[in-house]
């Protein structure tokens, strides 16, 4: 009975030490599992002062590659389109103020400040949103507001304004459900680090986004790991704009700062980055309207200040210059984020750049 019970407990102890051989063996398998997914996952690093198109680029991942958004996502873009549109035209109401534009229509001061006193904190409030539509086109269309607009290099207001005013029709409908467009242009600081992982061609690509404003910018170095290619944004367009931040600082200037800091950091060393000069379509703009000259913001500026090639070129060389290492890959390119059909075709080479680097990569490991 002893050598029964003996060979009882030898025999569970057995079964456990089995149990728990197997069970270390699947862990090790899934650790390798990870780690070969790891291996081929391809990192790319979202970097660029605040304002650069970071998300905007995020976002265009998303679409491309056939990602949909979800009905949380949809009611929560309709909520900040609306908060983008009322905040701009407080902003504009406000400013026209100090300016002393006097209104040009009689019923402009009523729908001011009924937009005034909107408190944009809010969810029922900015639910309200389709009454308001009458004083918004009201407001857009005053002489004084548009005035106001012109001069808009002189404080901070988001970009999605003059596209959302020619979609208000379609915006402030009852049931309302934002395309894809209207989230694009849709803007919200980003704050802290966001990621996501998209299958391209069965390859894994890792999209990390860092917040670009100077406060969320020491977050940038727990990002550095696992990194195979850099995304660096400068906002072109904003060549004559000062930072929110300090109300200060060029916008331009600030960008090379950073993109100094980054493109001649050791940690980099080996890596490849894609500088895009981002919102053409806004450069372009603001240089054929004549209304600002570069040579003001920049005055070693040699060429014709309302050419987009000389301007572009100038930037080149401006941010090319703070280089030091003669071997530093990096690769430019002119975009326009917000153009899902651009941002497609500069994916597509920089997709394949970003491949070849990383291929290259793993043959010296």
């Amino acid at each position: 009975c002893i050598m029964v019970l003996g060979k009882t407990v030898a025999c569970c102890l057995h079964s456990k030490a089995d149990e728990q051989n197997a069970r270390s063996k699947n862990i090790e398998k899934m650790l390798l599992r990870e780690k070969t997914l790891r291996r081929r996952e391809v990192g790319v690093l979202l970097l660029g002062a605040g304002e650069s198109g970071k998300s905007t680029f995020l976002k265009q991942m998303k679409i491309i590659h056939g990602i949909m958004f979800t009905d949380d996502e949809l009611q929560f873009y309709k909520t900040l389109i609306y908060e983008n549109i009322l905040k701009a035209m407080k902003v504009l109401c406000c400013l026209k103020i100090q300016f002393g534009f006097p209104w040009e229509a009689s019923t402009s001061e009523q729908n001011s400040n009924s937009i005034m006193r909107l408190d944009l904190g809010l969810v029922n409030e900015l639910s309200m949103f389709p009454e308001f539509k009458n004083a918004l086109v009201s407001l857009w269309k005053d002489a004084s507001i548009q005035k106001t607009y012109t001069l808009r290099r002189l404080f901070h207001l988001g970009d999605s304004l003059e596209y959302y005013m020619a979609n208000l029709g379609r915006i402030a409908e009852r049931g309302y459900i934002p395309s894809n467009n209207d989230i694009l242009y849709a803007r919200k600081a980003t704050k802290g680090i966001c990621d996501f992982v998209i299958p391209i061609n069965n390859v894994p690509f890792r999209f990390v986004d860092v917040g670009g404003q100077r406060s969320q910018r020491q977050k940038w170095l727990q990002c550095f790991s696992d990194i195979n290619a850099i995304l660096f944004l400068v906002s072109s367009s904003e060549y004559d704009q000062v930072l929110v931040e300090d109300r200060k600082t060029n916008r331009l200037v600030e960008s090379r700062i950073v993109f100094d800091t980054i493109a001649n950091n050791n940690m980099f060393r080996s890596k490849a980055i894609m500088l895009f000069f981002n919102k053409t379509d806004l450069l372009l703009q603001k240089l054929s309207k004549r209304d600002s000259n570069i040579k003001i913001n920049f005055p070693e500026f040699a060429g014709n200040p309302y050419d987009l090639n000389s301007v572009q070129l100038f930037m080149k060389n401006y941010f090319l210059s703070v280089i030091r290492s003669s071997t530093k890959s990096i690769y430019l390119y002119y975009t326009t984020i917000v153009d899902t059909e651009n941002t497609k075709i500069v994916f597509e080479v920089v997709k394949q750049t970003i491949l070849q680097s990383n291929l290259e990569e793993l043959m010296l490991q």
